[in-house]
């Protein structure tokens, strides 16, 4: 379907400050574990979404790994071995044939939301 013929669908995650910045929650979104992170960057604030699934150790863990920044990509590193996944892209910056999905992510009335 295209756009205009398909209607978002918004599935509420949890309020933002249940969120400590520069760090992750997993949530399950239609069956999927999907990793969110909230990310300051001075005043500003940036939510990412991602897939919790680690494609080199098969654990549901990104949620859990280290963000930081590496040059000027955000990135969230696997607790498990380690990889650099990009927050934005999903791309893992050691071995560029893997990509995690990544998830639209929104800030409504303090509420984090991730499109299904």
């Amino acid at each position: 379907m295209d756009g205009a013929t398909q209607k978002d669908c918004w599935i509420d995650v949890c309020a933002l400050t249940d969120i400590w910045p520069d760090t992750g929650v997993c949530a399950l979104i239609q069956g999927r574990q999907v990793a969110v992170f909230r990310m300051r960057d001075g005043d500003r604030e940036h939510l990412y979404a991602l897939d919790n699934h680690d494609p080199f150790s098969g654990a549901n863990v990104l949620s859990r790994g280290l963000v930081g920044n590496l040059g000027e990509r955000r990135v969230v590193a696997s607790p498990i071995y380690k990889q650099h996944f990009d927050l934005a892209t999903g791309e893992c910056l050691e071995d560029a044939q893997v990509r995690l999905r990544t998830w639209r992510v929104r800030l409504v009335d303090g509420r984090v939301q991730v499109s299904a």
